[in-house]
């Protein structure tokens, strides 16, 4: 890890900022995971049980395409600064090379 961070700064720092939202969203639907559990358990006819799996489903798929949006746009800023800083800002233009 030292020699990654010796390395690229800000590749580290948008990988560790990578994995802690992915934790934090495990870790978020793990509670909805539970409290759907418990209101599956209190059903009580056929209709409230569909009614809660109907509810679960729609509200776990809007918050994985949330989720996968949100990692998508920070690992495209991670390759960006990635990119940026790999950059030696010593490059020359055509115009100055001496014929």
């Amino acid at each position: 890890m030292a020699a990654l961070m010796a390395s690229s700064p800000a590749a580290t720092k948008a990988w560790l900022d990578i994995f802690s939202e992915s934790s934090r969203f495990v870790t978020d639907r793990l509670q909805h995971d539970m409290e759907t559990q418990k209101a599956l358990l209190a059903c009580k006819t056929p209709a409230e049980l569909l009614q809660v799996q109907s509810s679960f489903f729609k509200t776990a798929m809007e918050q994985y395409a949330d989720e996968a949006n949100r990692l998508f746009k920070m690992m495209s800023k991670a390759t960006e600064d990635t990119l940026k800083e790999a950059q030696s800002g010593l490059s020359r233009e055509y115009d100055d090379v001496p014929l």
